[in-house]
């Protein structure tokens, strides 16, 4: 009979497999957020899809003599006002007889210079205020939270109106762009300091300041390096709206002046002659609307992709 107060040992065989599961491969590279991000927008056709209609945008407004050669105000001829389509002219014309096709693709370079340019004003702007705040904290973080909040309660469409109205005599893209831009940076800096507030409690973080280095060192080497990809995010959602915010400046007539190409004047001036000829306003509308479809999908692509919870999700 067995002894009840014996206790059993259990041996595992020799050739267990423990070292085949246990072992780890060394060699793979080790995973991070933008590589993760990457495998899983380049899996996406709809990313592809928006990458390649960005791009075709911004070739056509760098270099718009590989899709036209005629000048967009060449040969304004009022005999062909509201016509349609002819021989190299394959969108007709607008009231005045230029070409609808040339001045899309001209008015593509003021589009989306004005929307390039506010965005990097409004993001280096955001940048640092967010940057700052959310870093530092204490009185600095309140003053720049306060300016913040008072910037983020003017409408930056409204600012941008009173701006280009005291500036009427000195409208370029460069006004309209600081216009745009100098007032819609609220946003990216209430981003930016979030994502701050979330690195400045990471484990390296604290390790730099254990090892002497000064505050804005570890904020510019460390910190910041780590917290921008919302930005990233916000610049490219931003730059769609620079772009409408251009159109719609122009549209009210307190954009650029009538001797620049932009699909806002254009669209502006086709409102006139709508029921005669619809195709004049509707072609630089169609062009718009791809433009700021283009930048807002990129945008919230890359926002789900740098969301691991969204990547979880699918």
């Amino acid at each position: 009979m067995p002894d009840p107060t014996a206790q059993n040992h259990y041996v595992a065989p020799v050739e267990t497999e423990s070292i085949a599961v246990d072992a780890v491969r060394v060699a793979d590279k080790p995973s991070n957020l933008w590589r993760d991000a990457w495998a899983d927008l380049r899996r996406r056709p709809l990313f592809w899809f928006s990458v390649v209609l960005a791009l075709f945008f911004l070739v056509m407004a760098l270099w718009p003599t590989l899709f036209t050669s005629t000048p967009p105000n060449a040969d304004c001829q009022l005999s062909n006002s509201n016509g349609g389509p002819a021989d190299g002219h394959p969108l007709g014309f607008t009231f005045q007889g230029c070409d609808i096709y040339a001045r899309i693709v001209w008015g593509s370079q003021t589009s989306l210079a004005v929307g390039l340019i506010a965005t990097v004003i409004s993001s280096i702007l955001g940048l640092i205020m967010g940057a700052l705040a959310g870093f530092y904290g204490g009185w600095l973080d309140g003053l720049l939270s306060r300016v913040g909040d008072i910037f983020f309660a003017i409408p930056y469409i409204l600012a941008a109106v009173v701006v280009m109205t005291v500036f009427r005599d000195s409208r370029s893209v460069w006004t309209l762009a600081f216009a745009i831009g100098a007032f819609a940076w609220a946003s990216t800096a209430r981003v930016v300091r979030a994502e701050v507030l979330r690195v400045r409690q990471a484990d390296f973080v604290m390790a730099s300041e254990a090892l002497g280095l000064s505050k804005f060192r570890i904020l510019l080497n460390h910190v910041i390096p780590n917290a921008i990809a919302p930005l990233l995010v916000v610049s490219t959602l931003g730059l769609a709206a620079a772009i409408v915010a251009e159109a719609t400046l122009s549209f009210l007539g307190v954009g650029l002046g009538s001797d620049v190409m932009s699909w806002g004047l254009d669209i502006s001036k086709a409102q006139a002659s709508l029921r005669v000829a619809p195709m004049a306003l509707i072609y630089p509308s169609i062009a718009l609307t791809l433009a700021v479809l283009a930048f807002v999908t990129l945008g919230e692509l890359i926002r789900d992709a740098l969301d691991p919870k969204a990547r979880a999700r699918r």
